[in-house]
């Protein structure tokens, strides 16, 4: 179940209290939540293009999550921020970017 960081004061909370590790095309940010959900914040600016852009790199990380959202470990607020190299590119190319960000953040539990 995808839950959503909505608000500016838990954007800024995760951003202030969490760690930060980025690679080419995503910025991960995450921070403890003491719940027993993982909720996710999804950023594009607009560096990355036009609202059709935006939105199409917002679908492909929403969806990377989707697929993949059993794999990370719970308890964690998680903001993922695209960088403008994130733009024209392929789902894979977005699942491998999060799922090595959530590797480096030690919240993906192995299970393959």
């Amino acid at each position: 179940m995808f839950i959503s960081i909505r608000k500016n004061y838990e954007f800024l909370n995760v951003y202030h209290r969490g760690k930060s590790y980025a690679n080419k095309y995503l910025v991960m940010y995450i921070c403890e939540n003491q719940k027993l959900v993982n909720r996710f914040g999804i950023t594009v600016s607009k560096k990355v293009g036009n609202s059709v852009i935006r939105h199409r790199v917002t679908r492909l990380i929403r969806e990377s999550i989707r697929l993949n959202e059993e794999q990370f470990a719970i308890g964690y607020d998680i903001v993922i921020v695209a960088r403008n190299t994130a733009r024209g590119k392929e789902y894979k190319d977005i699942e491998s970017a999060i799922l090595h960000l959530g590797r480096i953040h030690k919240i993906i539990k192995e299970i393959r």
